[in-house]
């Protein structure tokens, strides 16, 4: 590309939004967020704020909002950043808006509905390249400017020094991968294993305890990612390591929320229903997969003892000796 591409951003969310601002912010063309709240929309265009997540951070000037689709023809990078489990439906219903040389970014970390990647979902149905987009970032200290990290995992190297443009002399560094599935498959585990993380450290105050669980979750997620074809080298990106200890041990955390919650006995079935909780909902697609062939009490204590605990009567006291007397 030899000038500024015109970027898209599906979703004004908090981590759409924090993203499209660091980008607007550096440029003197227009960055738009595309979103189906009308009312988000306004409160963008008309007094550059996101009243629903960030009502008190002015937004750079160049950031706009609009719930037209036909602000997507003209896009040459559109960043997904909604949901998991809508994400492939949406896109496929907007696909005859793209461009057939855009190139989309999954941002969300969960499967599709069809128990694949987002971005295998979308390569089989679509002509346009699929990337990954994914890191330990949480949008509150983004749209604060604080210096962040994403992995960018694309099957075309090409694709990189076009992002590292896009992001120069910003607070966003990233690395890169061809990895893609290995990318997108580290963005579901470190949410899975972020709930384990969670379910200790609501046991017990043990610094000891705490990296000796982190150290096995790390390794159970490297044998699962080779497992599903992954590369164990992508456990290295700002995608693995970074973001997998950022979700499973900050409070700001969802998933490891979820993990303190069942911990301590709080945990019920009303507050799964309330929460997107992608960790959850990946235990049993991983589970029941696996299973079919291996032993998971062998192979994958921790893994195998959350599907127990999200689908059978479980005594949560025996959660971590479930776990660690399982030695490698």
């Amino acid at each position: 590309m030899d000038q500024s591409p015109n970027i898209v951003i599906i979703g004004a969310g908090s981590i759409g939004t924090a993203l499209g601002n660091i980008i607007a912010r550096k440029r003197e063309s227009e960055i738009y967020l595309y979103s189906i709240e009308n009312e988000v929309v306004d409160s963008i265009n008309q007094k550059r704020l996101n009243f629903k997540y960030f009502p008190n951070t002015k937004l750079a000037k160049f950031l706009k909002a609009s719930s037209d689709p036909a602000i997507l023809k003209n896009a040459d990078i559109i960043f997904l950043a909604i949901p998991s489990l809508v994400t492939v439906d949406y896109v496929l219903d907007h696909k005859d808006f793209f461009r057939e040389d855009a190139i989309l970014l999954n941002m969300a970390k969960g499967f599709s509905r069809e128990q694949n990647t987002i971005t295998e979902a979308l390569s089989s149905k679509l002509e346009n390249p699929v990337c990954s987009f994914k890191g330990p970032t949480f949008a509150r200290e983004l749209i604060q400017k604080l210096p962040t990290a994403f992995t960018l995992g694309s099957k075309f190297p090409e694709h990189y020094p076009i992002f590292k443009d896009i992001f120069n002399d910003t607070p966003i560094h990233i690395d890169f991968s061809t990895d893609v599935k290995g990318v997108e498959i580290l963005s579901i585990l470190k949410n899975i294993y972020a709930i384990a993380m969670g379910i200790v450290d609501a046991h017990f105050n043990s610094p000891n305890l705490r990296f000796l669980f982190l150290t096995r979750a790390f390794n159970e997620m490297r044998k699962i990612l080779i497992r599903y074809g992954g590369q164990s080298d992508t456990m290295f990106n700002y995608c693995g390591y970074g973001d997998f200890t950022l979700t499973a041990l900050n409070d700001l955390s969802r998933n490891r929320t979820l993990g303190l919650l069942i911990g301590k006995g709080f945990f019920t079935d009303d507050i799964s229903d309330k929460v997107v909780l992608e960790g959850k909902i990946a235990v049993s697609v991983f589970c029941e997969e696996i299973s079919s062939t291996e032993n998971m009490d062998c192979q994958y204590p921790i893994i195998g003892e959350l599907y127990k605990l999200f689908n059978s009567d479980y005594k949560i006291s025996e959660f971590v000796n479930n776990v660690i007397r399982n030695d490698r």
